[in-house]
């Protein structure tokens, strides 16, 4: 059931942003209530959107710095 949540939760999500996410929670550096278990798809989700949210800042903040060159 639980993987079920997690292909559920992320099915419309770009895979580089799913795997930073993932890489995230095993370096231990994505919040989660408990450590000793598996972040749940909603704890996954969220990260996975926070990775997003980044990621088109970055390349919007990229986008800028070539058009003011």
């Amino acid at each position: 059931m639980q993987m079920r949540g997690y292909l559920d939760a992320l099915k419309d999500q770009a895979f580089e942003d799913v795997e930073e996410a993932i890489s995230r929670f095993q370096r231990g550096a994505a919040p989660s209530e408990n450590k000793q278990f598996c972040p749940s798809s909603a704890q996954l989700c969220v990260e996975v959107r926070e990775r997003r949210i980044i990621r088109e800042l970055k390349a919007k903040r990229g986008s800028l710095t070539l058009v003011k060159a």
